[in-house]
């Protein structure tokens, strides 16, 4: 049923799309193509139970990242010691589910394996544990992992204290010829959980062709903040207490028993990796883009916008020498159930900060967790698995103002035949375009109609679908379109 467009107004809109929305070159990378990201996280793992409550859920997602690395550290929070004994024990309780999981994907790897990766990095705190004749265990990890031949860039995920990378870094400059430092260095990218200790600063600095996505300064100021932190006119209910224990601690197998309640927040360091699993939104080159992990923007920001006196641990707040990738602003209104009449319509609440780039996922990633945990004891028949979205059309396209766009999911599938709900949005923020763009009708059905607002000259808007099942728990995946407005000939 078409409602108030009807459905002979609605055939002649379909004559207007654009029917051959000129493809513009290959589509972007996805989830059916995109190659794993190699990770290497370093963590100041029973500095408190966040580092631990994000090594159960990064475990869940083994067969879709490579985990190369997993390294203890000190921070700010916990200066002379490291536990890799801990996240040995967490290993312990995935090897227990691991034989579920294959289950539900044959990719997760043998819990020997990951073993295999656990190494200590420095155990004293910051620069002063950086230097000649201080590499460890974890420092040669890196360097080891930065010589494998890999097309692929390596991703460091920053739990604690950088100074374990700090002291790579510090060594390849010191043994490697200039020509070759560089190479690495462009391998590298290091998604770090604010400053932790007084390398992060040095590093910025030190290598300032280093790709570095951090929220310096006060932990108050930070996006990935947005994980943990209830919002004021939207239901929170995915990052209680009272969730986590119903629906990820209890009753869910040893993984599932492993996840520590909640001490000053919950999972901190997740956002660091969030980015890197392939959902079909999630695209890790570009933080400017957007994703589960947060958006992002590459400028130099200015010192007072680095809440310099807020809660650091004690880090110092230097000013930035160099663009970083560092918090940027979503403007968003959530969608609601409606029950009567269009499924979903835009809510009355609309909200503009950096911590909207990520909550704006939450409930999405929380379900997704929820799910996976479910996999280390359900059988596949009565597990939910994520839909599988298709697009109809090109995933880069190219239409004139005024034009009425038709972007089509047609072929979109379900591996457990669940029901499914369409929703269709453009993300100005992801390419900086500010104008509204009109739809043509529900932006909730398969295919969806949006006329190309008036530009001078070629613009670039993103277009996200977000497509939903009706298992338990409801899980998301997405198609992104960019699509390229032309003025009007």
């Amino acid at each position: 049923m078409i409602g108030r467009l009807g459905i002979g107004l609605f055939a002649a809109l379909c004559a207007l799309a654009t029917p051959a929305a000129v493809a513009a070159t290959a589509p972007v990378s996805s989830v059916d193509t995109a190659p794993k990201q190699r990770l290497i996280v370093l963590t100041d793992i029973e500095a408190e139970a966040d580092d631990s409550q994000s090594l159960v859920r990064l475990l869940l997602y083994a067969d879709v990242i490579d985990i190369e690395g997993l390294i203890a550290t000190t921070s700010t929070h916990m200066r002379g010691e490291i536990h890799p004994e801990s996240i040995r024990a967490t290993i312990a309780a995935y090897a227990q589910v691991r034989p579920n999981l294959l289950k539900h994907d044959p990719g997760f790897p043998p819990a020997a394996a990951l073993l295999a990766k656990v190494s200590e990095g420095q155990s004293s705190y910051g620069m002063a544990a950086v230097g000649n004749g201080k590499d460890t265990p974890g420092s040669q990890q890196i360097i080891r992992a930065l010589d494998t031949v890999d097309p692929r860039p390596l991703w460091v995920a920053v739990w604690g204290g950088p100074n374990t990378l700090a002291q790579a870094l510090f060594t390849l400059r010191a043994t490697r010829a200039p020509a070759e430092l560089k190479r690495l260095i462009a391998k590298l990218r290091v998604y770090a959980i604010s400053d932790q200790d007084d390398s992060g600063a040095w590093l910025r600095r030190a290598f300032p062709d280093l790709f570095y996505v951090v929220s310096p300064g006060g932990y108050g100021h930070a996006t990935w903040g947005a994980i943990m932190q209830p919002v004021d006119g939207i239901d929170n209910r995915t990052i209680s207490n009272a969730w986590l224990a119903a629906n990820i601690q209890q009753g869910h197998g040893p993984l599932g028993a492993a996840y520590p309640d909640v001490a000053y927040g919950m999972e901190g360091d997740t956002p660091s990796f969030l980015s890197l699993i392939p959902n079909g939104l999630n695209v890790p080159e570009h933080p400017d883009w957007g994703g589960w992990g947060g958006r992002y923007q590459y400028y130099v920001p200015s010192l007072t916008d680095l809440d310099p006196k807020g809660f650091t641990g004690g880090v110092p707040v230097e000013p930035e020498t160099r663009p970083i990738w560092t918090n940027a602003i979503d403007s968003f209104t959530p969608y609601v159930a409606a029950e009567y009449r269009r499924a979903a319509k835009p809510g009355t609440a609309s909200f503009k900060d950096d911590r909207v780039t990520l909550w704006r996922w939450r409930d999405d990633f929380q379900n997704d967790f929820a799910a996976r945990i479910g996999w280390t004891t359900l059988p596949y028949g009565r597990a939910n698995h994520p839909p599988v979205p298709k697009l109809a059309h090109s995933d880069q396209l190219t239409v004139r103002s005024g034009e009425t766009l038709m972007l089509d999911a047609s072929g979109t599938s379900d591996p457990d035949g669940d029901s499914l709900s369409y929703l269709w949005f453009p993300y100005p923020e992801a390419t900086g375009w500010t104008q509204p763009i009109a739809l043509q009708g529900a932006e909730n059905m398969k295919r969806a109609l949006f006329r190309a607002p008036d530009v001078t000259r070629a613009t670039t808007v993103h277009f996200i679908l977000r497509v939903t099942d009706k298992g338990m728990p409801p899980l998301s995946r997405y198609k992104r379109v960019i699509v390229t407005i032309l003025p009007r000939e």
